[in-house]
């Protein structure tokens, strides 16, 4: 829909009015959206214009806007028919034109909406119309209703008697009320605040052990309904284990409805009153439990969604472990594990398959080829997938490097989505003569040196950080994944001349087809040495240069600007800076003294205020720096590799997998992750999982329980810890962390072989 100046303002106006942000930073961030401006630009370079609203405040205005002006669409269509009726009357225009919501648009629509023939159109055939505005008018009358109704009994017309017109004028004045906007808010409003979402057991499957046990008999109040149960009750209801209902309360629904279809004394007041339970019962309570079922799952969904999204975020940006050239290994039994090499750029060198679990004789071969790849080119870590063998390779790893006088670090590293990836077609165009296994060990290797190139090209539903991720709203759930993804690319920022078509696609204003094209450039004439080299690339024009030039890095480029966040916009203020102090740009990018003598005040103008003059010089201090945090990794115990391994009270290291509404799952190294019940999460109350613990993060935790047959463990972090929990508000923020590589001081301390390039 094209936007008017007047319907545009009308949207804002419902923004500031929702969000409670100020006028002109609604009005210049919906103005730098239409424009096609994306989120992180606006958030990062025009912070002047939006009173330095950050990305989830700028993405509120953006849904907020998408449904205003969605809404809008729909108001023009309901006024289109409405007219075409000739029932538009000025009252009913001013109530859908003022409207702020979809469901109060569709409730003001529904007496006007086609409908399929029902007992109140076919008592408008038989002519019981008249009859019905009698009784709606309650006047003062002597008699009965029968006797007023006799004038209307008609057999030629299916009418025979009194008890029939009266019944038929009362299903015609049931469906008004029903389809009265003001009656369907009230009883909506009611059900949702004062119902019952009831979860019982099939008939049959009464005697049936399933996990739905816990709702064979479930009630609680609608609207409070967490996200996991409600999406659990829902897939045994998919599954045909569980009945769900919303048991209403129906007394006070009755009595309100009552009040406003008989309002006053009169003859007709009983023959009313059962109308309007009538009303209720066939019309309303059908189609309102569906909306608000409906509205619950929507709401559980966001929450899921949330979960699921604030999970992806910390997994993309765990720490890399840097460009160290990598061996990473995807562990198998009877099939072999496969070794695959990198280089500190992640190009793949070389591949073999080694058998150390299949008998004696294959040990002493495992044990060759994995130290001549080691040898060969220079590993500095080695990479472990976390799945079946993961931890007896990790092992025979270990112990062959120390009988060969190797200090290498073997680290264990998550393979969720390894294979999606391995038969994705970015695995097929990178390297199309390899077996897929063979590329889930190159990926896991990838994945040490880091997370946040590899896993974008992975689909964020493969990685295995959701909750009941099938079951919520598709649509919706990709938008908020695709937009973790591009939130965190463009926060870290990527290498022009490093980075896959994959990870160039969610650069602000790129897509896949113009990074695509990127690469095509840069395999055919060699690596970009200005950023400015971008508009050479086919369709990659100034809009697209705008939005994305501030996230792209040249390393060691003709431009030292080039390697920072520093928008090309702003080069000629940065240039000016270095003037005034008498130095040249790789001077100041190079002395954090020197930017320090920057006096910023000197240089604010008409549309670059402090906010971005503050942004420049922090890049200036910390040229080319990665925001994510330092590197490290848990320390599994050699001794404990199978659930039977495990003994209540132990206390282990182990790393986050999963957060979700209940608690964190933590894998502690024997293939089957534990469960951290959210009572243990920290010494202090949580309410949200995500205050206290993330995703990657390593954690120290004591074992609560065992159940082997069932594969669970339960594990508590509050337990575990000595001198009570950190809160989260204390935690460093990424933007304060290190450049995120290892720390080669400590581990050259600790006696590991380091490599310095």
């Amino acid at each position: 829909m094209s936007l008017n100046n007047d319907v545009l303002t009308k949207i804002t106006t419902f923004i500031i009015e929702e969000t409670g942000l100020k006028p002109f930073q609604v009005e210049n961030t919906v103005e730098l959206l239409k424009e096609g401006a994306t989120v992180p630009f606006i958030a990062r370079y025009r912070k002047e214009r939006t009173g330095e609203l950050d990305e989830v405040q700028i993405r509120t205005v953006e849904e907020r806007l998408g449904y205003f002006t969605e809404l809008e669409e729909r108001k023009v269509t309901v006024l289109k028919s409405i007219e075409e009726q000739g029932k538009l009357t000025p009252e009913l225009k001013l109530r859908i034109v003022g409207s702020r919501q979809k469901t109060e648009v569709e409730d003001l629509y529904l007496p006007y909406k086609p409908k399929r023939r029902t007992k109140a159109t076919i008592a408008k055939e038989r002519g019981l119309e008249p009859l019905a505005e009698i009784l709606a008018a309650q006047e003062l009358m002597a008699g009965t209703p029968e006797e007023v109704a006799l004038p209307f009994v008609d057999p030629a017309r299916e009418v025979p008697d009194a008890a029939a017109a009266l019944e038929g004028a009362g299903h015609i004045l049931a469906e008004r009320l029903a389809d009265d906007a003001d009656a369907r808010a009230f009883v909506r409003r009611l059900t949702w605040d004062d119902g019952i979402f009831a979860s019982r057991v099939a008939s049959d499957k009464k005697e049936a052990v399933t996990k739905f046990e816990m709702y064979y008999d479930h009630r609680e109040p609608l609207k409070s309904v967490p996200s996991h149960r409600m999406l659990a009750m829902r897939r045994g209801e998919k599954e045909e284990v569980l009945l769900l209902a919303v048991e209403a309360p129906v007394a006070e629904i009755h009595t309100g409805l009552k009040g406003r279809l008989a309002t006053r004394e009169s003859i007709f007041r009983p023959l009313l009153e059962r109308v309007a339970e009538d009303a209720y019962k066939r019309l309303m309570a059908p189609s309102i439990e569906v909306e608000l079922r409906l509205e619950a799952k929507k709401l559980a969904d966001e929450a899921a969604i949330r979960v699921f999204a604030q999970n992806l975020r910390n997994l993309l940006l765990a720490p890399p472990a840097g460009g160290k050239w990598a061996l990473g290994i995807d562990p198998g039994l009877r099939t072999g594990s496969k070794l695959a090499a990198v280089d500190g750029t992640g190009r793949f060198l070389e591949h073999v398959t080694i058998y150390p679990h299949t008998g004696e004789a294959r040990v002493a071969g495992a044990k060759k080829d994995f130290l001549r790849l080691v040898e060969a080119h220079d590993v500095e870590m080695i990479a472990v997938g976390n799945g079946t063998a993961g931890r007896e390779i990790e092992q025979f790893a270990k112990e062959t490097l120390a009988e060969a006088g190797k200090r290498v670090p073997v680290v264990m590293v998550s393979e969720a989505g390894a294979s999606v990836y391995s038969a994705s077609e970015i695995a097929r165009e990178e390297f199309p003569e390899l077996d897929l296994t063979v590329r889930g060990a190159i990926s896991i290797a990838r994945r040490l040196q880091d997370p946040l190139a590899e896993l974008v090209k992975i689909d964020p539903k493969s990685i295995g950080v959701g909750q009941y991720q099938h079951d919520v709203d598709q649509k919706a759930l990709k938008k908020a994944l695709d937009d973790v993804v591009e939130s965190c690319v463009n926060f870290v920022g990527v290498d022009l001349n490093t980075a896959s078509w994959a990870l160039l696609s969610y650069v602000s204003g790129v897509g896949q087809s113009l990074a695509k094209a990127i690469v095509t450039r840069r395999d055919a004439e060699g690596p970009f040495a200005s950023r400015r080299g971008l508009l050479k690339v086919p369709r990659f024009g100034e809009k697209a240069f705008e939005q994305a030039a501030g996230f792209l890095r040249i390393r060691g480029g003709e431009h030292p600007l080039d390697n920072t966040a520093v928008h090309p916009e702003r080069y000629p203020v940065v240039e000016a800076m270095a003037a005034d102090l008498g130095a040249s740009l790789a001077q100041l990018a190079a002395d954090p003294a020197l930017v320090a003598r920057i006096d910023l005040k000197r240089y604010v103008t008409g549309d670059l205020g402090l906010p971005t003059l503050r942004d420049i010089v922090a890049e200036l201090k910390k040229p080319g720096r990665d925001p994510r945090e330092e590197f490290k990794t848990a320390a599994f115990r050699d001794d404990i590799r199978e659930l039977s391994d495990l003994k209540e009270g132990m206390v282990l290291q182990g790393v986050v997998t999963n957060v979700t509404a209940f608690g964190a799952f933590v894998d502690i190294g024997v293939h089957q992750d534990g469960l951290v019940h959210v009572s243990h999460l920290s010494t202090r109350f949580v309410k949200d999982p995500n205050e206290a613990v993330r995703v990657g993060e390593v954690v120290k935790v004591k074992v609560l329980a065992v159940d082997v047959p069932r594969k669970r463990i339960s594990l508590s972090i509050r337990e575990a810890m000595e001198g009570g929990a950190r809160p989260k508000s204390e935690r460093p923020p990424r933007e304060e962390k290190g450049s995120g590589g290892l720390d080669l001081a400590k581990l050259e301390k600790a006696g590991f072989r380091v490599k310095k390039r």
